[in-house]
């Protein structure tokens, strides 16, 4: 007769597993020599640990990250998805590993969300497209941007994404990613 774990024992394996993934980052970064590498790899274990309990979607919610209805696609390129966003606009302007700005969740196929991404968003300064001196970075990693506003109120911003819980083909700092995808009828209606 099987057992199901209990959710104590789910996280402790969920954090063990992170950890695991991580000493297999760590030893690659440290592996490739600079030294900024190493503490990159040390922040991405981090933001690891912090955001293994969001991998329970009601975790994340009930931390203050606020879901969006639309599952969002690339649009522009048709290089994948991001997934369901869920933002803590308390963590917007944050550059610390364990606090990013929003999460990313896609559909789990049995109607709940799995965690795949999560997602860094600095204001930029001077509100001005043309200009990146105070770009920030994080995990030796400069952001993107900067980027207008996505959507009515949002100010011009850098960003920076890190999918640490789904393998991205293109990188894991790209944008989209092509492995995850959105059901049909998820997406924001075209303007």
């Amino acid at each position: 007769m099987a057992r199901s774990l209990s959710p104590a024992a789910r996280t402790t394996v969920s954090l063990a597993l992170a950890a695991a993934t991580v000493l297999t980052h760590v030893s690659a970064a440290v592996a490739a020599g600079p030294e900024d590498r190493g503490l990159a790899a040390a922040d991405q274990a981090v933001t690891y640990g912090a955001t293994a309990p969001y991998k329970r979607h009601a975790a994340g919610v009930e931390a203050g990250y606020v879901p969006d209805k639309y599952c969002v696609v690339d649009r522009a390129a048709g290089t994948g998805a991001l997934g369901y966003p869920h933002f803590n606009h308390a963590y917007d302007n944050s550059v610390d590993p364990a606090k990013p700005a929003a999460l990313y969740y896609e559909d789990d196929g049995r109607g709940g969300k799995r965690l795949v991404g999560v997602q860094w968003l600095v204001y930029d300064r001077d509100q001005n497209t043309a200009t990146d001196d105070d770009r920030p970075t994080l995990f030796a990693r400069s952001f993107t941007g900067p980027h207008r506003g996505n959507f009515p109120g949002q100010p011009v911003h850098y960003a920076l994404h890190l999918w640490l819980w789904k393998k991205n083909p293109l990188g894991r700092f790209a944008t989209f990613n092509p492995a995850v995808t959105c059901r049909p009828g998820t997406t924001r209606p075209a303007p």
